[in-house]
């Protein structure tokens, strides 16, 4: 029975050595996926300080910036020069520091009687630095066909205008004239006769009215007060 016994021994310690030698193996093949797959959970610990780091650091001062240029001057009505009824050249610049009311008028119109309203705006405001400048034009309807000197008559002889009144003036499409190409610009063009821009103290167009808003509502007159008042 000790002769049968002793064989085993060797065999079952085999059998045992193999056991753990191959727990051995398994552990060591364990060992290292485990050390991988923990490296791999790592990993975006290791890169996360690299993150707040650039997070938290103080930003690269911007190259500054180049001072903006100077904004252009407005367009301005005083760089024209048109002419009176009676041919004589004027400079709009004579106008320079007074705040002016642009109306294309006309003779023939239903909106002629508002060269009564625009004359008393004219007596009103006139000392105070104010002018209302008339344009006539044939434009709309072909409301104005007079001369120079037949509108002059007109306007003295109807309604005692004394405000300066200049030549005949295209006022719409290409080839209206340039002052009203920038009143255009700025604030519409004319829709039919004794169409009102309101220009500042500078030359700058600043608001307009329709023909149909007559020359004494409170709403022309407010706005003719605000300009005086602004430097």
């Amino acid at each position: 029975m000790s002769h049968s016994e002793s064989p085993a021994r060797p065999g079952l310690a085999r059998a045992v050595y193999s056991r753990h030698a191959a727990a051995a193996v398994l552990a060591a093949l364990v060992g290292a996926s485990g050390c991988k797959a923990n490296e791999a959970a790592k990993a975006p610990d290791s890169a996360e300080p690299a993150a707040v780091a650039a997070e938290t650091a103080p930003a690269a001062a911007a190259p500054a910036e180049p001072a903006a240029a100077p904004a252009a001057a407005a367009p301005s009505v005083h760089s024209f020069t048109v002419k009176r009824l009676d041919g004589t050249e004027t400079s709009l610049a004579t106008y320079a520091g007074q705040v002016v009311l642009i109306v294309n008028t006309a003779s023939k119109c239903g909106y002629t009687p508002q060269y009564q309203g625009l004359q008393e705006l004219h007596t009103k405001y006139a000392g105070k630095g104010f002018e209302v400048l008339g344009f006539p034009s044939n434009d709309f309807g072909g409301q104005e066909p007079g001369s120079a000197e037949e509108i002059a008559k007109f306007c003295i002889s109807m309604y005692d205008v004394n405000f300066p009144m200049f030549e005949k003036t295209q006022v719409v499409g290409e080839g209206r004239s340039p002052l009203y190409a920038l009143l255009s610009d700025s604030y519409g063009p004319p829709k039919w006769n004794f169409h009102k821009y309101l220009v500042d103290k500078h030359g700058r167009p600043v608001q307009a009215w329709p023909s149909a808003t007559v020359p004494g509502s409170p709403e022309i007159a407010s706005a003719i007060e605000a300009q005086l008042a602004t430097p």
